[in-house]
Parts: structure tokens; C-alpha cells; sequence
């Protein structure tokens, strides 16, 4: 990306672009202006357009630069260049970095130093990412030559490509997750190898705020009332106590404190494999209620014996959360006519549950997992007045109390001087 820039030291503007994947930096006379930077502007636009035709000369360019010998053998002269380039004085300082290594080179020493940081199913995924989309599209490419005009035809195709297994296309936030890969790359090459990272001024698309969507309480009683004998305790923990797909699934009895009514959130299960919790906040304390603990000790006479795990299958290991979505949770909802939501709602629905029935912010949010009550106030206000009645009204009981009450007191007032003057 070729721009135009100022140095610190003089205050003086110089040409900054790419060529025959060389960086060069070619020194001007000119003071920072919008004037200056208006013409230079004009004569990179046509070095650049040059470049791509193929007849690019730095030397008719630049004359005096000491770069202008390494390009000798550069196709046929230009037309004159214009006065603002003229005015680079002779021996300007010219910054020249090495050729950049491939895309999909620099991509597999990206990863091999950063994959000691995540877990294992982002690696999975980025692995995933790497081999299926990015390498086959860039892998070829060197780094320092892969423009903005390439990130944005790629996020192009993305938008027009389809959800796997589905008719719809890519979410924006999807499209993001899919970029996120090749921006670090990029971001990480430009850094170690002094170019300007074309995502510069690339930003993420702009994501669709999603609503979360709680079950009643009526229909949290119809479902548990319904749902097979085998999943009642386990959809009974989700509902009433919060917790995430992947720590419930994982939950383990060497976590489960009867003594003190605790579940302790330690670990969680992410593709089948035990990980740490999604963030240090989630490591927590629930404090179970008598409907869960009641749940968790008819569930030990039933899996106590059999496996670590809580909630398992018929062979003592974790439950497939996919598996139970699709056999167990979705003909639920469709049989007790239900709208259809993600199981994710069950966490949604603890936490309008506990706020709707006065439970302290503080404490809903350290159950959830939450180091501040932001996120509880921010995703979850406008369900509390639905389900607490407190619209207001209880404000206006207080203040129509107190002025109905002013006027009576200051009656009485009167009343008692009246009877001692009499008196």
C-alpha cells in the first residue's frame, strides 16, 4: 500500500510504496500540508498506475536516488515526473527491506508460535481455517504483496457464500470470525517486516445485536413435566442454575459439594475434550437451590456409580451436546408446540428467573460467571419490569403517598395549634 507520509525529525513529506516487492521511501522537499500532500498525492496515483501497466522507470522518477541503480533494467521510460518529485534532493535515504516470504510459509510460523497461547478446539478451528480457505487463497502470495484490494474481493466471496448445510448466506459475525485469521496474520507480517498491513482501514462488518430469547416459567414447568425421565435432572441443573453447555456437559462429581450446596465450575468439555473454563471469571461457586440439589442426588443414585461425569451416556462418557439437541431438545420444543431456541436459553432463563424475583445483581452475576453486572443489566433490564411488575409504579406509590401524606400532616398541625390557643 503505497501513502504518503511525514518525518518526525524535519517535518518534511516522502513517498512510501512497493516496488518489485522492495520497499522504497523517496525524500521530498516539501513541508506537511494539504496543499503538497494534494500534489504528491497526484504523482504516486501515477507511479502506481505505471507500476501496474508495466512501465514503471524509477529513474526518471527519481533520479538521484541511490535506489534508482538497483532498477536499471526496469521497462521503458515514463513521461517526466512532476516538480514535487523533482525536488527530491540527491542521495535522499532509501529504506529497502527484504522480499517477503509466502503466505502460506509465514502463515505456518504464525501458528506454530501462537498456538502455545489457545485452546485446544481454537486451534482446531483456526487450523481449520488455515487449511480450507485462507492457504488455498493466499498461500501463494507473498505477504508484503497482498493488498487491500484482495482482502476486500475475499470478503466479497464470503458474503455471497453459503452456511454449510443450509440455503442462507455467511453471518456478518461469521464472516468476521472467518477474517479474524488473516488479519493477525497479516497484522503480525507487517509488523516484522516494516510494510503497511492492508487491513489498516478494513473494519469489521457491523454484526447484528441478537436478542436473547428466556423461557417462562410456565414453560420451563411443561418442559421439565415433559421431557423424558433420563433428562429431567439435567435440563432441571441447566434451567436453575445457569451454567454453559459445555460446563454442564463436562461437569464432573468430584465438583458436585453436597455437604455445602455447591456446584464448583472448574473445567468444561468443548469437542469432546475436557478444557479450562471459558475465561478465569467462569471458574465460580453456584450455590445449589433444593430443586437442583434434589435433581443432583436422584441423579448420583443413577450415574454416581458409573462414570465421573454427572451426566453421561449409556457408556459413562460425556454427552454429545449436538446428539441431545437434535433428538432430545428439538422434538421437546416441536411436541409441547414451543417456539424453537437454542439450549443456550436455559442460562438466559436462570438469570431473568433470579433478577425477577429480587435476587442481589452481584450475586446473579458471580453465579453466571460474570466478573461485573454490566452484561446482566445490559442483556438482561428489560425482562425484570415483564416479570416483576416493577415499571415504575412503585416509585409512584412512594411519592403519591408521601405528598397525599403533607397535606394531612400539616391539617393536624393546624388542628393541635388550634386547640392550644383555645385552650
Amino acid at each position: 500500500m503505497a501513502s504518503i507520509r511525514c518525518r518526525n525529525d524535519n517535518g518534511l513529506l516522502f513517498i512510501d510504496f512497493r516496488y518489485h516487492n522492495v520497499r522504497c521511501r523517496e525524500q521530498t522537499a516539501l513541508k506537511d500540508s494539504a496543499a503538497n500532500r494534494k500534489r504528491l498525492q497526484k504523482v504516486l496515483d501515477r507511479i502506481e498506475s505505471d507500476i501496474a501497466a508495466g512501465t514503471f522507470d524509477y529513474r526518471r522518477y527519481f533520479p538521484g536516488s541511490k535506489n534508482a541503480a538497483k532498477f536499471d533494467s526496469s521497462p521503458a521510460p515514463v513521461q517526466q515526473a512532476s516538480s514535487a518529485v523533482q525536488s527530491v534532493p540527491a542521495g535522499a535515504p532509501v529504506a529497502v527491506v527484504p522480499d517477503t516470504p509466502l503466505f502460506k510459509d509465514f502463515a505456518e510460523t504464525w501458528y506454530a508460535e501462537k498456538e502455545v497461547e489457545w485452546r485446544r478446539s481454537y486451534r482446531t478451528t483456526i487450523r481449520r481455517e488455515l487449511d480450507c480457505a485462507l492457504i488455498p487463497k493466499f498461500g501463494d502470495k507473498a505477504v508484503g504483496q497482498i493488498t487491500k484490494a484482495d482482502v476486500l474481493a475475499y470478503r466479497a466471496t464470503l458474503g455471497k457464500a453459503t452456511a454449510k448445510g443450509k440455503a442462507t448466506p455467511l453471518s456478518p459475525a461469521r464472516i468476521n470470525k472467518m477474517l479474524n485469521p488473516l488479519r493477525q496474520i497479516l497484522n503480525e507480517a507487517a509488523d516484522r517486516f516494516d510494510f503497511r498491513t492492508p487491513f489498516d482501514s478494513i473494519k469489521q462488518l457491523r454484526t447484528k445485536r441478537s436478542d436473547v430469547d428466556p423461557f417462562t416459567l410456565d414453560e420451563v414447568r411443561q418442559i421439565l413435566a415433559t421431557v423424558r425421565p433420563d433428562f429431567k435432572h439435567y435440563y432441571t441443573v441447566r434451567f436453575f442454575t445457569g451454567m454453559r453447555t459445555g460446563e454442564v456437559d463436562g461437569l464432573q462429581w468430584k465438583y458436585v459439594d453436597f455437604d455445602n450446596r455447591l456446584i464448583l465450575v472448574r473445567e468444561t468439555i468443548v469437542g469432546g475434550e475436557e478444557e479450562y473454563t471459558k475465561t478465569d471469571g467462569s471458574q465460580r461457586d453456584i450455590q445449589m437451590s433444593q430443586i437442583v440439589f434434589d435433581a443432583l442426588k436422584a441423579q448420583f443414585a443413577a450415574t454416581g456409580q458409573l462414570s465421573k461425569f454427572v451426566f453421561c451416556n449409556r457408556l459413562g462418557t460425556a454427552l454429545d451436546h449436538k446428539n441431545i439437541t437434535n433428538r432430545v431438545w428439538y422434538p421437546l420444543l416441536r411436541h409441547l408446540g414451543l417456539k424453537k431456541r437454542r439450549p443456550y436459553q436455559c442460562r438466559h432463563t436462570a438469570a431473568t428467573l433470579w433478577l425477577a424475583s429480587g435476587e442481589a445483581p452481584e450475586w446473579i452475576a458471580r453465579q453466571l460467571g460474570h466478573t461485573t453486572t454490566e452484561m446482566l443489566f445490559r442483556v438482561y433490564s428489560r425482562y425484570v419490569p415483564n416479570l416483576t411488575r416493577r415499571d415504575g409504579s412503585a416509585f409512584e406509590r412512594l411519592i403519591s403517598q408521601t405528598i397525599a401524606e403533607q397535606p394531612q400532616a400539616l391539617a393536624r398541625t393546624t388542628e393541635t395549634a388550634e386547640e392550644s390557643n383555645d385552650a
